[in-house]
């Protein structure tokens, strides 16, 4: 970490939990996948991957665990009280963690740079045709030096 890194934001929708990031963000995806589309209703979720090192919250969590369509065991963690999905992380890779850009208090961070399963969007999905696109999850970011 150099001095100009700076802390990024954010929390959910009551305020009863925040977090903070000191770190710039890894990779930025939008996710049609089914599971995704539960968390957006209906719509994409823009997932922005940050170091895990680097992140703290403050507040009570809960956790939705399950198995992604990637087969990742995945834990969705979420405010208790509002129901805003903040975050999640697999267990397949501890160093990372995927936030929802509308969690943070400056999504403008958090242009994408991909969009992933393309192939379980609707129809009706308004997938922008200047990313790539994967048919299927990506392969997650390295670990960061």
């Amino acid at each position: 970490m150099t001095d100009e890194t700076r802390t990024i934001t954010g929390g959910c929708l009551c305020g009863a939990v925040r977090f903070s990031v000191l770190a710039e963000p890894i990779i930025t995806r939008t996710c049609w996948c089914r599971l995704c589309q539960s968390i957006g209703a209906g719509s994409a979720t823009v997932n922005v991957g940050f170091p895990s090192e680097t992140f703290r919250v403050e507040g009570a969590l809960s956790d939705y665990a399950c198995v992604a369509e990637s087969g990742s065991s995945m834990h969705r963690r979420f405010c208790p009280v509002c129901g805003t999905h903040l975050f999640s992380e697999a267990e397949q890779r501890p160093h990372l963690v995927f936030i929802r850009a509308g969690a943070l208090d400056d999504p403008e961070i958090a242009r994408p740079a991909m969009t992933i399963w393309t192939s379980t969007a609707p129809s009706w999905a308004c997938i922008d045709p200047d990313l790539p696109q994967l048919d299927k999850g990506a392969p997650p970011p390295p670990p960061q030096p």
